[in-house]
């Protein structure tokens, strides 16, 4: 079983890299690569998209890489692999963003990223506490307070409302995780959220392990 991490220049891989290193090395999920070359995808048990930075760079990045996104579209949506997206990354998977305009998104899951309403700081910068919308394996078992870490100026739109797992208040309600059948997503970054953040990553492995979602108890 291997986890692929897209490379891609953005600037969260290597922590990211590093949460599912350790947990390969405890035996709990496999070899771990970093690559950005399109022949990785096709030995790739799961693929994750981290991402930081500006919306545009980011694409920009992924379309630089001849072949990478008609590679890990095969995988992700054809072969039904398990993706996940992470921050930046995660919002390269909406159609597009507000923060600019032109740059077109991945449009695997359709809406917007539109940018966090006047009032609270921007970005948030901080911890904050799940609300969890809907049962989903992806978010089982990560505590009964499960406080994780954001890093952002804006959040997913989808046009299908029933996509959102998760949110969390900031001024006003904010779409914070997503899914949409082999595709999970998160505003926040897993790989600095401790506790609740390694519990999701493992459920990830988990159920690329056990080849379908698991239906577990979430606490929310």
């Amino acid at each position: 079983m291997t986890t692929l991490i897209v490379d891609y220049e953005s600037g969260n891989l290597h922590s990211v890299a590093k949460s599912f290193e350790r947990m390969a090395a405890e035996g709990n999920s496999g070899s771990v690569i970093v690559s950005s070359d399109p022949a990785d995808m096709a030995r790739a048990s799961r693929i994750v998209l981290p991402g930081v930075g500006a919306f545009a760079d980011c694409r920009a990045g992924l379309a630089a890489r001849e072949g990478l996104f008609e590679a890990m579209a095969q995988r992700v949506l054809n072969d039904g692999l398990p993706f996940l997206g992470i921050c930046v990354g995660m919002q390269m998977l909406f159609t597009g963003s507000d923060e600019d305009p032109a740059a077109a998104g991945l449009d695997i899951i359709p809406g917007t990223v539109t940018w966090i309403p006047p009032g609270p700081k921007i970005p948030q910068m901080q911890w904050n506490r799940l609300a969890i919308e809907r049962p989903d394996p992806m978010l089982a078992n990560l505590g009964d307070d499960p406080w994780v870490y954001f890093v952002h100026s804006l959040h997913g739109v989808p046009d299908d409302p029933d996509v959102v797992a998760a949110t969390v208040q900031y001024g006003t309600t904010l779409n914070a995780a997503f899914r949409l059948d082999n595709v999970f997503a998160a505003q926040f970054h897993p790989e600095k959220s401790s506790r609740p953040g390694l519990a999701l990553l493992s459920n990830f492995v988990q159920i690329c392990a056990d080849g379908t979602d698991r239906e577990s108890e979430v606490v929310a």
